[in-house]
């Protein structure tokens, strides 16, 4: 059985709901229903939670959050940072990481990337985590 964690960083709580729904919907049609969430207050937060739940013996990470441009620089160190350490978690590990982080300029674009279109984050996390454990398994047995 596959057991996935959830990392949902809730700073804009109602960006997080609508990932998060989509993200539990995706999982649990590919079969997976042992799904265990973490919350941490934002996007910063989610590479220290994916490093936890890697370390606790999940087989996935799903981390899901939202980073909305200001005017200052803080959008990009945050985008920048959240994006190395979760691949810096994936790379140490081997656990895959689905990267469920909306890094945009507007709210309008994270409402229409965060539950229901072609576009929505949280299915792109779910599939790629999918295809890696998928890729993991294929490599693992030979």
């Amino acid at each position: 059985m596959t057991k996935v964690a959830i990392g949902v960083a809730t700073f804009y709580t109602d960006l997080a709901e609508r990932l998060e729904t989509s993200a539990v919907t995706g999982l649990k049609a590919a079969g997976i229903e042992d799904l265990t969430r973490f919350e941490v207050p934002g996007a910063f937060e989610l590479p220290v939670i994916a490093k936890y739940a890697a370390d606790a013996g999940f087989d996935a990470v799903i981390l899901l959050g939202a980073v909305i441009r200001g005017q200052t620089s803080h959008y990009d160190h945050v985008c920048e940072e959240v994006a190395r350490g979760i691949m810096e978690v994936q790379l140490s590990t081997g656990v895959p990481c689905g990267f469920g982080v909306l890094t945009v300029e507007t709210m309008d674009q994270a409402i229409s990337r965060s539950g229901g279109d072609k576009r929505d984050s949280a299915q792109h996390a779910v599939s790629a985590v999918l295809a890696l454990l998928d890729a993991k398994t294929r490599l693992a047995t030979g």
